[in-house]
């Protein structure tokens, strides 16, 4: 006979029984702007806030950030924002956004130290609520987030992966990083750390992507030592101009190096490159005597054979100092054939065209020019396909995440993992916005729950990305602007003949018959609004846009371009 089953009691519930949320908020699908968060019931902790160069279609832009509004909604919740490493694409939009959340930063002491400085900069009166840790430190943010940190090799010193324990299993950040066995600092990816946590079990691993197209193992930086040997033997007669990106400080530090070896003085040019330097030596990341550096308006009064100039620029940044120099417009530098530029880095994913056109403008200055990738001068910061397969074995994931990279990037990355024996059912590719929602027994995507396009940054004036201004530049820059002035009595009748302005567009003065048709259709729409709303400039406004258009559509002109129209209406009181 059977035995019968009861009921029982009922199960209590426990904090395995939670739901994780993992919220990326930028860094998925494009290189920059990483920003993500996790989320357990009542508290919430944030992982970097950096920003994103923009694309050629972004007009008159200087970069886009995170929209943070998700977090802003819940700021009440988020314990801390932890920094991984110093780069722009993971701080740089820290000074609009932090002011708006107001919580405790954490980060390496370069890491903060650089934050500090670029809150100088752009808001000087916050008040930073910093706290240093090292790689290697533990450390709790609320009663739900247990973060490890962990050291991990990059282009910039002091960067860090993260361990962080949930109460529904853990989950490892990789942050930038590579596998480089001869880093310049000596301070090597911690290989036993992400390994102990694949013995302990994981629950969800997110790892950088964007080197998943190269195949074997990223080059070591050590390297560049080499190229930089052979470039100062081969130019010993010759100033040597090297451009790098400011934040690359073992970079830096192996120009320091050659130059200290071959006799040469160094001058910093960029306000971003002597920034950064000055802060790397006052930390001890950068060691150079004094006597090595010169300034910049010494530089012409140096023989060229015994100077370096260190400068920015290295992605043609309209107004660094390598492009004022290939435009022949810096006021210390004037390039010639007595010098040599060589560019120690690789353009980012859309810098192309302004890379090729700077290289273009140093070539007719009459400098000899080094860029080209087989001569060896710039490795990059990012595992290559093989150390994406070997940190894969390593932390052994329930879950995967790839971050960090152009969609194609994660997709990839998203089939190596496959190749690496985690099931395709645990593999999510996301995109910005998505929401993964993980328990101890399952993890399912919701897709677009939060709001996550890119907020851009006009100086120091900031708009959403589908806003009016960016469509305002765009037609400005496609079809030009027609600028319609008319000056009325307090009645609505015209004072004076309408005065037409075009530019980008059609020459209408020398376009008589249509200028003489659009004249003729802005007095017959005035006369004609006159008995209706005579003071109300923006219903005139109106009428003028619709009737000039019509009127350019009539005569075949706006099949060709259909200008921007702006009237500029004028009312004349009793």
């Amino acid at each position: 006979m059977a035995k019968k089953i009861g009921r029982g009691k009922k199960r209590r519930r426990t904090a395995r029984d939670g739901e994780l949320l993992f919220v990326p908020l930028g860094g998925l699908g494009q290189i920059g702007r990483n920003m993500f968060a996790l989320e357990y019931e009542d508290e919430m902790m944030v992982v970097d806030c950096g920003l994103m160069f923009p694309d050629d279609e972004m007009l008159g832009i200087d970069f886009v950030i995170p929209d943070a509004s998700y977090l802003f909604e819940r700021k009440e919740k988020i314990k801390g924002l932890i920094l991984t490493h110093g780069h722009e694409d993971h701080i740089g939009a820290l000074p609009f956004i932090l002011p708006k959340l107001d919580v405790p930063i954490y980060g390496t002491k370069l890491t903060l130290g650089m934050v500090a400085n670029k809150f100088l900069d752009v808001a000087p009166d916050y008040p930073l609520q910093m706290n240093e840790f090292k790689a290697g430190d533990v450390f709790k943010l609320g009663k739900n987030f247990k973060v490890k940190t962990i050291s991990v090799c990059h282009s910039i010193p002091d960067g860090v992966g993260l361990a962080i324990e949930t109460p529904v299993g853990t989950v490892v950040h990789t942050g930038d990083f590579k596998l480089d066995p001869t880093p310049v600092d000596g301070k090597e990816t911690d290989y036993a750390a992400f390994a102990e946590l694949g013995k302990k079990g994981v629950l969800l691993m997110l790892s950088d992507s964007t080197n998943v197209e190269r195949s074997g193992f990223t080059p070591s930086e050590r390297v560049i030592g080499s190229t930089l040997e052979r470039l100062f033997r081969q130019y010993r007669n010759k100033r040597i101009v090297i451009a790098a990106f400011a934040s690359n400080l073992h970079r830096a530090q192996l120009v320091f190096n050659a130059a200290a070896a071959f006799n040469r003085k160094v001058a910093l040019v960029g306000r971003s490159m002597i920034q950064n330097v000055r802060l790397a030596r006052e930390l001890g990341y950068i060691t150079a005597e004094d006597d090595l550096f010169v300034k910049a308006e010494d530089i012409e009064k140096m023989p060229a054979k015994k100077m370096v100039v260190f400068t920015t620029g290295s992605q043609g940044e309209p107004f660094s100092g390598l492009v004022l120099m290939s435009k022949g417009e810096h006021r210390h530098i004037t390039l010639n054939s007595k010098d040599v530029v060589a560019v120690f880095a690789s353009p980012i994913p859309g810098n192309e065209k302004l890379v090729s056109r700077t290289i273009n403008q140093l070539f007719s200055c009459g400098c000899d020019v080094v860029y080209d990738k087989d001569q060896q001068v710039h490795v990059s910061g990012h595992a290559s396909r093989e150390e994406l397969k070997m940190m894969l074995s390593l932390v052994k994931p329930r879950y995967f995440v790839p971050v960090h990279g152009e969609y194609r990037h994660l997709v990839r990355h998203a089939n190596v993992a496959q190749e690496m024996g985690i099931p395709k059912k645990n593999i999510f590719l996301m995109q910005n916005g998505d929401i993964l929602r993980i328990t101890a027994h399952k993890a399912s995507l919701k897709k677009a729950a939060a709001p996550a396009e890119g907020v851009l940054v006009d100086g120091m004036a900031i708009g959403e990305m589908q806003g009016s201004l960016l469509k305002e530049r765009k037609d400005l820059s496609e079809e030009g602007v027609m600028v319609v002035s008319v000056v009325l009595d307090y009645k609505g009748r015209l004072l004076a003949d309408p005065v037409i302005e075009t530019m980008g567009f059609i020459h209408i003065k020398d376009a008589v018959v249509l200028r003489e048709e659009l004249l003729k259709v802005i007095k017959i729409a005035l006369e004609r609004a006159r008995g209706k709303r005579p003071g109300d400039k923006d219903y005139l406004s109106s009428i003028l846009k619709s009737r000039i258009k019509e009127s350019l559509k009539r005569l075949g002109v706006a099949a060709r371009s259909s200008p921007v129209i702006l009237p500029l209406i004028s009312v004349v009181e009793r």
